[in-house]
């Protein structure tokens, strides 16, 4: 083994010091991408493009190519780099030249070499004459990364070796899959389509109707949608399940709240009803206090809630339309990050969703007594879930006021016995509430801004408050704009205004606008008055998309390409959501960390670290310490990432949120979370989180341009609040505390070092 490592040493300085000269000091950083910013964003569009209104052989390319770099550079390179953990040639040799500098990532073996030949054998087996430029390609960029310092001559072999192999055995798998799966499932696509690897034009075939407007009519086409609708279903239940096992992000502050809820199970609680604990309850008991464990449920609900529509939709509007539907909310980024995080969300759009499908069945001619019980159940599980859910109750209002034929069922008894179900389901929430003085009532007032009878806008006269208002509406826009995919958004909101023309010949459509436009129509005129969450609104958006279907089905030449755009886009935009890293590949520069769209759901585990490492030296002082933080989502959080604090949950715990005297979350009702009567004497950490150091203006231009971002004037230092101040004898300021992810600043924290609590009428003021 001597001699090899010796020989491609050897063969490194050759390559990187005696082959030096001027022309290839300019161009193999070129190769290796070094300043070529937009070759990465040129590919990327190109990629979409080819997608997008490519023929079947180059739309295959296209996948296949984006396939093996999605998964060969993390699955094999990536893991193969960790394994072998061998350091760069520029750290180690001292005559090494850099001329891109040297990183901490392992050297063996080269991704860009992988990358690129994987790419190359790819193109190769669709087009044989792309060899003459992309092996020429792929070897040029193989050897830049030895000229310029930062791989040996094997990593660069074994790197080319490792893309070609695994692109073949991706290519051969998915040819073999198709070929036993294809023939069985899909014939007549199999039919026209009888190898992946070779695409022969399209063929009609004896099967096939002649007619394309029968086609989506046909039942063997039908089947054909639907199983592949199942089968990207299951995919993405697997991935999902995946993705929140693989520890890539953190969990979120009222992920963390909810789970500390499940360990105390009630009627309801200060904010939310009792579901959305019961669902973890279930979920960690089965899984176990992990990450995988809180949001296990999240894509199950998700693949319910895609079979649900999937099916419903494939009845009452065609197979091909309810398969585009699973796309769109796909490719939808609010709803996408509700398959992923375990909040509130995921089972009140699941329930509601739900009850529209059952209440559709309820309301024709055949509905049975049944069916209505289905809908009082869905919507009142909803209602246990999130409050949200009782706006169906209007939904359903509007739809009979506006429907005739509809009205008949008020005369008969499902209905009635439908709402009799929701109201016995609201019974555990009446129940709590009724004994902690109608907290939850007050609570979602004030949240919603009813309590507050003047804006602070006022002040600035009557102009400064309608330009603060009006403000808020173009937010709520904008926001829902963005989240919802513009595509996606602007043809909604088409398609809830066009399809008034033809209302009374579709009452399907009529009864989606009900289901879904009284909830969005009435965030948007609400905003007018306060500030609207980004997510408040989700419960409406299933059934607008479903309107939006619907109403584009019939109108095809100019709803595909739309649409099919926003689908590319937007999977584009959800695969960058969900691993905002990619950004840096992409456009070679990250976000700064202020502005990472992953910034609640990272650095938490550091952020709890450090915060243990201050407790512990707080400890050794000669009392026992213990946590209190300024935020009830950071004592979930720390609770959950500190063992210690884990671990202790049963007994006392070791992680408090402030206490201010009064019910401000649930934490309140708990004795064990009196800190003050259990923790007489002892000392504190007090955690109090900061907002992010405001960036400079025009930030995002300098950005693109790659250059430095720079901060806009530091934030004053944030003082201590007075009530922890008089709840301890004496008090240190501990100072400010940067968080980093990798390079970037994540989050900010101030700490203080609180001595001696003392009893609770001495610290309650």
């Amino acid at each position: 083994m001597h001699w090899l490592l010796t020989l491609d040493t050897g063969l490194f300085h050759f390559i990187n010091r005696s082959l030096s000269n001027p022309l290839c000091d300019w161009l193999m950083p070129i190769l290796s991408g070094d300043g070529v910013h937009w070759f990465i964003p040129l590919a990327v569009c190109l990629g979409l493009a080819a997608l997008a209104f490519g023929n079947a052989r180059l739309r295959l390319c296209t996948l296949m190519i984006l396939l093996v770099v999605a998964l060969g550079d993390p699955l094999v390179i990536n893991t193969i780099k960790h394994a072998v953990a061998r350091p760069r040639p520029c750290l180690v040799l001292p005559d090494a030249i850099a001329r891109l500098g040297g990183t901490g990532s392992g050297s063996m073996p080269s991704a860009h070499a992988a990358n690129w030949f994987a790419m190359t054998m790819i193109a190769f087996l669709f087009y044989r004459r792309s060899a003459w430029f992309m092996l020429l390609m792929a070897s040029a960029v193989s050897f830049s990364r030895i000229y310029n310092g930062v791989h040996y001559p094997s990593d660069v072999l074994v790197g080319a070796i490792l893309g070609a192999g695994y692109a073949v055995a991706l290519a051969v798998a998915l040819e073999f899959l198709w070929q036993l799966a294809g023939k069985k499932w899909f014939p007549l696509w199999h039919a026209q389509l009888p190898s992946l690897l070779n695409p022969a034009p399209r063929q009609k075939t004896n099967v096939e109707p002649r007619d394309p407007e029968l086609d989506t009519r046909h039942p063997t086409l039908d089947q054909h949608w639907l199983r592949l609708g199942y089968a990207v279903i299951f995919v993405l239940l697997v991935a999902r399940w995946i993705y929140i096992a693989g520890h890539t992000i953190d969990l979120e502050k009222d992920e963390a709240y909810q789970w500390l809820w499940s360990k105390h199970l009630a009627w309801s609680y200060f904010s939310k009803p009792p579901g959305i604990a019961l669902i973890q309850f279930i979920s960690t008991s089965l899984f176990g206090d992990t990450q995988f464990g809180v949001r296990f449920f999240s894509p199950l609900f998700a693949a319910m809630l895609s079979l649900l529509l999937l099916r419903f939709l494939a009845r009452e509007v065609g197979t091909r339309p309810s398969f585009w539907l699973l796309l769109i909310a796909t490719a939808a980024p609010l709803l996408s990050s509700g398959t992923i995080l375990m909040t509130i969300d995921p089972p009140l759009v699941l329930c509601w969703t739900w009850a529209m499908v059952a209440g559709w069945r309820a309301v024709q001619s055949g509905g049975k007594t049944r069916d209505w019980l289905i809908v009082g159940l869905a919507m009142g599980l909803g209602f246990l879930c999130k409050y949200t859910a009782a706006c169906q109750l209007v939904s359903w209002a509007i739809f009979f006021a506006l429907w005739q034929q509809a009205r008949i069922h008020m005369r008969r008894p499902g209905p009635w016995l439908a709402l009799l179900v929701f109201l016995l389901c609201t019974t555990p929430v009446l129940i709590w509430n009724a004994q902690h003085g109608w907290i939850t009532v007050r609570h979602v007032a004030g949240d919603a801004g009813l309590l507050s009878p003047s804006h602070p806008a006022a002040a600035n006269g009557l102009w400064g408050a309608i330009r603060n208002h009006f403000r808020y509406f173009m937010d709520f826009l904008s926001t829902q704009g963005t989240l919802l995919n513009p595509i996606f958004f602007i043809g909604m909101l088409w398609a809830m205004f066009a399809f008034w023309r033809r209302w009374r010949e579709r009452p399907l459509w009529l009864y989606f606008f009900c289901m879904g436009a009284p909830v969005y129509l009435g965030y948007g005129l609400y905003s007018f008055h306060s500030r609207i969450l980004p997510n408040w609104p989700v419960a409406g958006v299933l059934p607008l998309f479903c309107l939006m279907v619907a109403w584009w089905n019939e109108r095809p030449r100019l709803a595909r390409p739309l649409l099919g755009a926003g689908i590319v886009l937007g999977i584009f935009a959800v695969a960058l959501a969900h691993q905002t890293d990619l950004i840096a590949k992409i456009l070679g520069e990250p976000l700064p960390g202020e502005m990472d769209p992953l910034r609640r759901v990272r650095a938490w585990r550091p952020t709890a670290a450090l915060v243990e490492d201050a407790r512990e030296k707080l400890a050794t002082e000669g009392k026992p310490a213990f946590i209190i933080t300024d935020h009830y989502g950071m004592t979930g959080l720390f609770s959950f990432y500190l063992p210690q604090a884990h671990a202790a949950l049963k007994d006392t715990p070791l992680v408090y949120c402030m206490n201010v005297g009064q019910p401000v979350n649930e934490l309140y009702y708990w004795p064990a979370y009196d800190y003050q009567v259990n923790r007489q004497g002892q000392n504190a950490i007090f955690v109090s989180e900061l907002d992010p150091y405001p960036l400079e203006k025009g930030w995002f231009w300098k950005w693109l341009r790659r250059e430095k971002v720079e901060y806009a004037k530091v934030p004053p230092p944030v003082r201590m609040p007075p009530r922890i101040a008089h709840q301890f004898a004496s008090v240190a300021d501990c100072g400010e505390q940067d968080i980093w992810y990798g390079d970037r600043i994540f989050r900010r924290i101030h700490l203080w070092a609180c001595y001696d609590l003392k009893p609770e009428k001495e610290g309650a003021k």
